[in-house]
């Protein structure tokens, strides 16, 4: 029988900062950056070891900042956490990205810096040429106005509760009614989440109104037309820019959009219904009961485990170490931030997994998407830097997402046979089904950002005809004030503005990967992992190259992987065993 070695993952050896050092101190913080400007540099030697000394302190801000927002998040409640963030946002980082723009100005002025090797340094010195570029001292004040107006989105929708039935649910929560066999139940149910959404969305759009102002501010003040350009640059997209945006979903609506209807379609028939509703879209159209697959967070991390170990043996042991390590936060409770997410604590090198399971088979899903992103981190942690332990998001997304797909084909050895092909169609539609709604998000944020001074009913309206655009086939009659406002629910919308487009990039290199194993086998995920390990020291086309996958989001891809995805589907509905 074959053992798997069991993982270890100590914190990197120190270098030169003191053990005790507190970098939320700023009299400390102050001398360590001074030392970094006044240390002679003599040869390019000097010069990489002087990298990395800027990587160990750029590294303990970072992880101080990290474990600020994980304790925020974790309880929205909790006064001194939120005072903690908030100092770090508006205090700590304002202090140092001064003094951290000065430690770019050295390297890039240094004389040494032209002839490092190109190989090991040429992204890291694209990278501090782009920051040094954007820095912009007036933005300093702005970006912490930016953080304190996201830390108030979070503590809004951590205290949303919806009533339902004479109780009060958080918003995750409701999930376990919107899947619900019974149409009457689900309608109720989708009614009162939308009625409690509706109840907060004059304080979302004034907060986010707020967000628009100031984010074209800081476009302004860096030089930019348009927050839109702006952030493509603050982003490092280098591959690809808006042009290539609107062609992706052109190429969405072109040849995903019809896929999606043709299975919406066949839903609607099973379900014998006149039209789909918004209600009718998460219940199993085989009338069957939701999937359940687990009751408590440790179910969930213990069913993660064993379908991770399935897909790789020496992944699932990873996934258990960070069980054991206490690195997991699953469960859903008042209080805590929506979503889900994983967080990188780069002192230690260790990730971290966020989630909200609530009992569903989505929550699966989470924890899979989280799980890739975790084992990224894990591959990567022997990079020299931090820039380079961090990969593109493109490609970070292609980590989470083939997971997801890699985790799903597993489900025989965990769930009951029925079972198993009913939650390995719904991931695989659910892959479909993202490609539309990140094409909508994308385009709803060019325009929101090219045209600023848009009103409230202009917003709406737009948004409204996005969602018709890329969904026609929903028929949302009588719920059209709530359609317009609905965006509301993307969180990234607030928090991470232009961060979705990578969702629909990577989903498409994470398609390839799934197809990829499914005809090669072990040497298609050796690739995926041999990608991983590089992090992100390699340009972005390069590391889709290096796991076997092509950098290409045009029609023929998205055809070919659709048509790809709709026959693996109709297949498990013709071999679908009969329930138990």
């Amino acid at each position: 029988m074959t053992t798997t070695t069991p993982p270890s993952f100590p914190p990197p050896p120190p270098r030169w900062l003191p053990a005790d050092l507190d970098v939320t101190d700023e009299v400390r913080l102050a001398a360590a950056c001074d030392a970094l400007l006044a240390r002679p540099l003599p040869d390019a030697a000097a010069l990489e070891a002087w990298l990395l000394d800027v990587d160990e302190l750029e590294s303990a801000l970072d992880a101080a900042e990290t474990r600020a927002r994980i304790a925020t998040t974790r309880d929205t409640t909790d006064a001194a956490a939120r005072e903690r963030h908030l100092h770090i946002q508006q205090r700590l980082l304002p202090f140092a990205r001064p003094r951290l723009n000065a430690l770019d100005r050295r390297f890039l002025e240094l004389p040494l810096h032209a002839g490092l090797d190109r190989t090991r340094w040429g992204v890291l010195d694209r990278l501090r040429i782009n920051r040094a570029a954007l820095y912009r001292e007036d933005n300093v004040p702005l970006l912490a106005q930016e953080a304190a107006l996201v830390q108030q989105h979070d503590e809004l929708l951590g205290g949303l509760l919806v009533a339902f039935r004479g109780e009060r649910h958080t918003p995750q929560a409701m999930a376990r009614w919107l899947d619900h066999a019974d149409r009457a139940t689900r309608e109720e149910a989708w009614r009162a989440l939308s009625s409690a959404r509706l109840g907060l969305s004059g304080e979302l759009t004034a907060l986010f109104e707020q967000l628009l102002s100031l984010r074209r501010r800081l476009a302004s003040h860096a030089g930019f037309a348009n927050y839109r350009d702006y952030r493509f640059r603050d982003a490092e997209r280098f591959d690809y820019g808006p042009a290539e945006c609107e062609a992706f979903a052109a190429a969405v609506e072109q040849e995903v959009v019809p896929v999606v209807c043709e299975l919406r379609e066949a839903r609607r028939r099973t379900l014998g219904l006149a039209q789909l509703r918004p209600w009718d879209l998460a219940v199993d159209p085989s009338g069957l009961p939701p999937l359940r697959p687990f009751r408590t967070a440790e179910e969930l991390a213990a069913l993660g485990e064993r379908l991770l170990r399935r897909v790789d043996p020496e992944l699932g042991a990873q996934f258990a170490w960070l069980r054991t390590a206490g690195q997991l936060d699953l469960a859903n409770r008042p209080g805590k931030s929506p979503g889900g997410y994983n967080a990188t604590l780069q002192d230690v090198r260790l990730p971290f997994i966020f989630a909200n399971a609530v009992g569903l088979q989505g929550d699966v899903r989470t924890v899979l998407h989280e799980a890739g992103h975790a084992f990224h981190a894990l591959a990567a942690r022997g990079q020299p830097v931090l820039a380079y332990r961090q990969s593109p998001t493109e490609f970070a997304e292609v980590a989470s997402m083939s997971m997801e797909l890699l985790g799903c084909e597993q489900f025989a050895s965990a769930y009951a046979p029925a079972d198993a092909a009913r939650a390995r169609r719904q991931q695989l539609e659910h892959t479909l089904l993202l490609l539309p709604w990140v094409a909508t998000v994308d385009a709803f944020q060019q325009w929101l950002y090219v045209y600023p001074e848009h009103s409230h009913d202009e917003r709406a309206a737009y948004w409204t005809s996005l969602r018709q655009r890329f969904e026609p086939d929903v028929d949302h009659a009588g719920h059209m004030p709530w359609l317009g406002l609905d965006w509301q629910r993307q969180m990234h919308l607030f928090r991470h503005p232009f961060y979705y487009i990578e969702y629909g990039l990577a989903q498409v290199g994470a398609l390839q990967v799934w197809l990829n194993v499914r005809h090669k086998g072990r040497p298609a995920l050796a690739a995926w992992r041999e990608a991983l390990a590089l992090g992100g020291s390699r340009p972005l086309p390069e590391l889709f190259t290096t796991a076997h996958i092509c950098f290409d989001f045009g029609p023929a891809m998205l055809g070919t992987l659709a048509r790809a995805v709709r026959d693996a589907i109709v297949e498990i509905d013709r071999v679908a065993p009969v329930p138990a």
